[in-house]
């Protein structure tokens, strides 16, 4: 599951210089998960049919960042505002997809993932929360500095996903660890 990663088009292509993101197998498939999302129509045996002769694939476009974007607490409630800004690069990365896979032979066919799916992961689907505390130069931009230091506040330091200025299309861990090591090396410098 989840063994390797295209990200051939992660940077957009010639005629559309955006970022695309990135595709992943999904690994085991079984048609057990199908009917929770499938329509009542097709019997059990056709979804069972389905998955036995599936490749399905994760793929994962990145949010882009919009400063409308935020969480806010009103009269005691969670209110999240996002703006679903990356619809286009979603579907151009899946008729790129589906494209290479019937030019390389393997795809005879390909199910739309409405029937199946029957929604993309909604924003409670959240897995690499990020961006709430963005870094940058500008304080009436970011949160941060460049170093994750609050602009604001000599001894506050946050190095956790949320200094990223928007998220990637990959899994965030590694990316968070780099930089934590980067800012502990930053303030063992600045503390000789």
């Amino acid at each position: 599951m989840k063994t390797f990663g295209v990200s051939d088009f992660y940077f957009g292509e010639k005629d559309y210089p955006y970022p695309m993101g990135n595709i992943q197998p999904i690994g085991s498939f079984h048609h057990e998960m199908m009917k929770a999302d499938a329509p009542a129509i097709p019997p059990a045996f056709v979804l069972e049919k389905i998955s036995s002769h599936a490749v399905p694939w994760w793929l994962t476009t990145e949010d882009l960042p919009d400063p409308n974007n935020r969480v806010q607490v009103i009269d005691g409630k969670i209110r999240l505002d996002y703006t679903n800004n990356n619809v286009e690069s979603f579907e151009r990365l899946k008729a790129r997809w589906i494209d290479v896979l019937k030019q390389a032979g393997h795809a005879d066919s390909t199910v739309n993932m409405h029937a199946y799916f029957k929604k993309r992961i909604p924003l409670e689907g959240v897995g690499h929360q990020n961006g709430t505390c963005r870094f940058g130069v500008d304080p009436k931009q970011s949160v941060l500095d460049v170093n994750c230091r609050a602009h604001d506040l000599d001894n506050l330091y946050v190095v956790d996903a949320s200094f990223f200025p928007s998220c990637g299309a990959v899994n965030s861990s590694l990316t968070v660890i780099a930089n934590a090591l980067r800012v502990g090396d930053h303030l063992l410098e600045r503390l000789k």
